[in-house]
């Protein structure tokens, strides 16, 4: 068995560094906020995003073939099974997903959001559109934060709540760009508001005031998100806080840039700076000695309640990924865990 587990272990190395090359090319905002993370928790972190970025690359392939979404299930079924596709990818994220007991209802729910995407499935509303980013990017915080060992419902809340946010902050960043690619993701009701019809601006996508106001719109609504994140970030263990504070700035500092071009994100795309992001890490650094606390008075967001519902609120080893002999340590913690708090019930009702 230990033989076993060093082959796996050593395996899993391998693997990584492709995924680590598979996501340097595309998610600088991503490995600059994943360098300050644990070892062992941004190993797994690169595990998940490669194979989500290898999906998404998939999806928007122009010549993918019409069962790719299959494909997609396929990979995960052997994923699930322990038994991968020889795809690097794929392999570590079997170990990830066995490692931290991550549902695989959350990964069904990106894939389902992948298949919105190539059936062209129009948002007419704000809530359909956090149904949208829900599926796409919430999913992945609240794998992260399954693999940083949490589990806790109003910590993944706020965990889907900043995916939600990352996600409209792309959306504002990209409308120039999905448009010439004949999609569109602002709320089609706003754009009517503003006396534009989505489909004929489709055809000839220009930036002026009307769209401006759209565009700060989605902008508000994410900073309200990353607002509501925030207090999440203090439930998180002490050497995680700073990467996710930071990957919160990074995302939010592109909101920034977007109202500094002039809301033209037609033209245009947002970019931070490399000395920004430097900035902004060190503020990370800062921001988790004074972070807020944990406010249990927030209204629910209905959009991401399926993927908090998805989490079993506690999870033997989820967060532990130790040897054997840890692990027996750790049982034997929890079992002294459990039998103070038998005592501490029994003196409480005693003392009535």
């Amino acid at each position: 068995m230990l033989d076993r587990a060093i082959t796996s272990e050593y395996g899993f190395q391998i693997d990584l560094e492709t995924c680590e090359n598979l996501m340097r090319d595309g998610s600088k905002s991503f490995f600059s906020a994943a360098r300050i993370l644990p070892t062992k928790i941004r190993d797994s972190a690169i595990a998940l995003y490669a194979f989500c970025r290898m999906l998404d690359d998939m999806v928007d392939d122009q010549h993918a073939p019409e069962d790719v979404i299959k494909q997609i299930e396929y990979r995960l079924d052997r994923i699930y099974a322990q038994n991968p596709v020889d795809i690097p990818a794929d392999r570590a994220l079997a170990i990830v997903v066995s490692r931290f007991l991550i549902p695989r209802d959350i990964l069904e729910a990106l894939v389902e959001g992948f298949r919105w995407d190539r059936t062209g499935r129009q948002y007419q509303t704000i809530d359909e559109l956090c149904d949208y980013a829900a599926r796409v990017a919430s999913t992945v915080g609240a794998m992260m934060t399954l693999i940083m060992g949490v589990r806790d419902r109003d910590i993944l809340e706020r965990a889907c709540e900043l995916g939600l946010a990352m996600q409209l902050t792309n959306i504002a960043r990209d409308v120039g760009e999905d448009a010439r690619n004949h999609r569109l993701y602002l709320p089609r009701e706003w754009l009517k508001a503003e006396n534009i019809d989505p489909d004929a601006w489709l055809q000839n996508p220009v930036f002026n005031d009307a769209i401006s106001r759209v565009i700060q719109r989605l902008i508000s609504q994410a900073d309200d998100m990353y607002k509501r994140a925030s207090y999440g970030i203090v439930g998180l263990p002490r050497n995680c806080r700073s990467a996710i504070s930071a990957a919160s700035l990074i995302y939010s500092e592109i909101s920034r840039q977007i109202e500094r071009q002039g809301l033209d994100s037609i033209s245009n795309r947002a970019v931070v700076s490399k000395r920004k992001k430097i900035l902004l890490l060190l503020k990370s650094l800062q921001s988790t000695i004074y972070s807020s606390k944990l406010n249990h008075s927030l209204s629910k967001i209905p959009s991401i309640q399926f993927l908090v519902d998805a989490v079993e609120p506690e999870a033997p080893y989820a967060h532990y990924s130790g040897s054997v002999e840890d692990r027996l340590i750790w049982v034997v913690g929890l079992m002294e865990k459990i039998e103070r708090r038998k005592v501490q019930s029994y003196n409480s009702l005693a003392q009535h």
